[in-house]
Parts: C-alpha cells; structure tokens; sequence
C-alpha cells in the first residue's frame, strides 16, 4: 500500500535530485529516506530509481510514479480552497521563507496581519540563510536579488539598491572613497549569502543612461564576513569598515547620520525584492491573496524608501 509519506518522498526526490536533498527537504535522516526507498520498491516489486556515485534517475516506472504522486498531493493540497470556494473564503496550510533579517523586520509583520485578516489560514514562516535554493516546497519564498530559474514564478514586490556605506568616523578618519576602485584600499566588510560572489562588487556610473552604460566589477579583500547581514551591519556601524548592504536594511541608518552613504554617483546592482512562487503549482487562493497582501503593503513605496 502506498502512503501519503509515499507520495510525498517521491515528489520530494524528484525535485531535488538526491536523497540528502530531498531528505533536507522532508527534515528526516538520509538513511531513514534510503530505507523508505527499499521498503516501496519491494512492496510495489519494481525498480524506482537507477543511482551511481555522482547521480539519480528514475526508471520508467519512477517516472510513472511521480507524475501520479504529483497530480494526486496537487489535488490534496488544491482540496481546502476548493471546499472553501462556495463561501469565497481563503483558508489551508500557507508556507512562507524568507530571508532572516527581511524576514525578522518586514515579512514576520506582514504575516501577522495577514493571518489577523484570513484566520482560517494556518501560515508557516521558516526563515533561511538560502531561502530560494533550499526551499523547493514552499508555497511563497521571499527572495532579495535576481532568481533566474524557470521552476518558479517571480512577482516584484519593491525596488531595491545595493548601498556603500560606512560610519560617519570612518569616513572622517580614512576619507571617502572618490570612485570605487578606491575600495581597494580602503577595510570592506562582506555578507555571504545566496551563494552570490560576495566579494566581486558590480558597479557603474549611475544617472541618465545609466541602464545603457557599460558595468564593471572590482574584486574586494574583506576584514571581516559574516553570514548574517546584521552582524556585519552593525560591524559597519562600529566604524570597522565599508560595507555593500541592501537599501531596506541601511537607509533607515544613513537617514538617522549612524551610517554614511557615499559612491552616490554609482549604482552597485539592484536587489529587488521578489515574491517566489513554484510554477509547477496551480496558484492557490491563500497563495494568490498573499502575494497580493504583501505587494499592497509595499505600495506605492516600501517603508525603507
């Protein structure tokens, strides 16, 4: 007999790849994903999937499987919203990942309102140092940055700079950078995230015709880097150094004179933040309001602008 867990395992395995990924996905141990594997090939008395040390695929009678397994957790999650549709209700399970320090400060908020507004709605906010590579099941994945993968549906949510910034001591003590391959020589702090090259810094000249002008990219050697935006935030605010940080998290800083912008006159890429939605779902009602919520709220200006 095949088990929703069944179902589930398979579609988890599919989109991953790998028994350790899909084991992350479902939060169990991988040889507990191994043994559940062995343990469905013998009850249904074929052959699954074909492995080799670098890969995974399925069998023709995987692939069946999985199409199955598929259409039928598609049906079961689409059923809440199918029976609530008479009365126009939004209501199930919604998942939500976001990025910890926009997580903490815009989206966590977000949700309680949201969740205030359609009670029958049970929200999950997981908050991830990757949330959109390793968080194949959400149903909405918060993502700062460019996401060019054709699996997921990106909504803009809110415009988004990159910023150089230091502390008001700092640029008294070392000076101002006067363009940016002067950060070269000056103490530059780093954020690891995304799996971005955090150290290649991409710039150039901004104003009238910025869009056409030609991008260049200079690479820096950091003091210090964190994997916490927060912490490297606040070790530029200590006066440590220049820091490459995103509009929403330092603006409210350089308002208040704690931080100092300077390199005005570049652009360092935009980091706009988007609404991440699996393509190979239907888009609930609960997903669709959602999504619709958090874009209202951001409108016609983000709070950090």
């Amino acid at each position: 007999m095949i088990t929703l867990d069944d179902l589930r395992f398979v579609d988890a395995l599919s989109r991953t790849g790998s028994l350790s990924a899909a084991a992350r996905a479902l939060d169990v141990t991988p040889p507990a994903l191994s043994m559940r594997l062995k343990r469905l090939e013998q009850a249904l008395g074929v052959g699954l999937v074909v492995r080799s040390s670098r890969s995974l695929r399925f069998t023709g009678e995987g692939e069946r499987l999985v199409a199955e397994a598929q259409a039928l957790l598609g049906r079961i999650e689409a059923l809440p919203d199918e029976l609530a549709a008479a009365g126009r209700s939004v209501a199930g399970r919604l998942q939500v990942v976001a990025p910890f320090g926009f997580g903490r400060h815009h989206v966590a908020p977000l949700i309680a309102r949201f969740a205030a507004k359609h009670p029958a709605v049970r929200v999950a906010l997981d908050l991830s140092e990757r949330p959109w590579r390793e968080n194949q099941d959400a149903d909405v994945v918060i993502h700062i940055g460019e996401a060019r993968d054709s699996a997921w549906i990106a909504h803009l949510l809110a415009r988004n700079s990159r910023w150089v910034c230091a502390s008001p001591e700092h640029v008294r003590r070392h000076g101002a950078p006067a363009q940016p391959r002067d950060l070269l020589g000056h103490a530059c702090l780093c954020v690891r995230e995304n799996d971005e090259d955090v150290t290649l810094w991409r710039f150039r000249k901004a104003g009238r015709g910025a869009a056409s002008s030609r991008s260049d990219a200079i690479r820096v050697s950091p003091v210090l880097t964190s994997n916490d935006g927060e912490v490297v935030r606040n070790w530029a605010v200590d006066g440590l150094g220049y820091v490459l940080r995103s509009e929403w998290d330092v603006a409210p800083l350089v308002r208040r004179g704690v931080l100092q912008r300077v390199l005005t006159g570049w652009e360092f890429g935009a980091a706009d933040v988007l609404a991440l939605v699996p393509a190979r779902r239907g888009i609930s009602a609960r997903v669709s309001q959602f999504v619709g919520f958090v874009e209202a709220a951001f409108r016609p200006r983000p709070p950090w602008r």
